[in-house]
């Protein structure tokens, strides 16, 4: 029972930084239709960012917090107007190619910069040490993490449900020909929609910067993890974004706990499980199947 609990906060934990980029993923693709393939770059942009922000500028953990975001929105911003944006017309193969490219692009460019070895990044003052619940054991950061990235889904949900704005954009989300026929400029939220997905890309790869290697390859695996969870949770379903950001979350905890090696199957297997018995994902509509 102890290691079940174990691994049950553990995967939480993990949960956070899954559900907090898939939730960047997955309104990207349900109001421009891309399959963002930069989305695991830009998890390891952020990274790399909040380690030169330290090492160059001294700006550690908290700055970095609010500087990567901003930073990631103005690189999304600019992606999208230079680029993605000559394609939305044309088939979604040719921006998923585009973004693959991208990928290909910024690993090389980091490697060539920086080398394959990884940069270091110290876990904040205050954040450092364990905390003990009986015999349950975790790392003060990974509650940290886990509950702050709880608190920005949150946030993120609260603006989209709650302002005028989230309406539009949830609109324009979920069904966008019927919110241009009432009147909706949804072409007009395209750029800033996919500044806030990179953004949050980044803000998760802040977040993963003092426990988890930094090196070009970290988001290598992340992207194919974060297509898992949007498959799972139903393409362009917020919600189900951050449900199943979570759930696989779990799952890979329990599948390092009591499989080893097998964790990353097990998520892949939950994938296919879900895709027979919903084909449009948990949360997805049924005209995505």
């Amino acid at each position: 029972m102890t290691q079940f609990l174990q691994y049950t906060l553990q995967g939480l934990a993990a949960g956070g930084f899954y559900a907090l980029a898939a939730l960047g993923l997955a309104v990207i693709f349900g109001v421009l239709g891309v399959v963002n393939f930069s989305h695991g770059a830009c998890y390891m942009l952020g990274a790399m960012i909040s380690a030169l922000l330290l090492q160059h500028f001294g700006l550690g953990f908290w700055p970095a917090l609010v500087i990567v975001p901003v930073i990631m929105f103005v690189i999304g911003v600019l992606v999208e107007r230079l680029l993605v944006q000559w394609l939305l017309k044309l088939d979604p193969l040719y921006n998923f190619l585009l973004t693959f490219g991208l990928t290909l692009l910024t690993v090389d460019i980091m490697k060539r910069q920086f080398g394959v070895s990884s940069l270091k990044y110290e876990v904040p003052a205050g954040l450092t040490g364990r905390v003990s619940f009986g015999s349950v054991d975790l790392s003060v950061y990974q509650m940290f993490a886990a509950a702050f990235a709880v608190l920005v889904c949150l946030a993120v949900w609260m603006i989209l449900t709650k302002t005028r704005v989230g309406m539009i954009v949830r609109a324009a989300t979920e069904d966008p020909e019927r919110s241009r026929a009432l009147g909706i400029n949804v072409a007009r939220w395209v750029t800033p929609v996919f500044g806030f997905g990179i953004a949050l890309a980044g803000l998760s790869g802040v977040l993963a910067a003092p426990y988890r290697a930094i090196n070009a390859d970290m988001g290598t695996n992340f992207i194919i993890i974060l297509f898992a969870i949007v498959v799972i949770g139903g393409l362009g379903s917020i919600l189900g974004a951050v449900v199943a950001g979570f759930l696989v979350g779990l799952v890979e905890a329990y599948g390092q706990g009591y499989y080893g090696q097998l964790s990353q199957v097990l998520i892949f297997v939950l994938m296919a499980a879900v895709v027979l018995i919903r084909p449009a994902g948990l949360f997805g509509r049924e005209e995505a199947a």
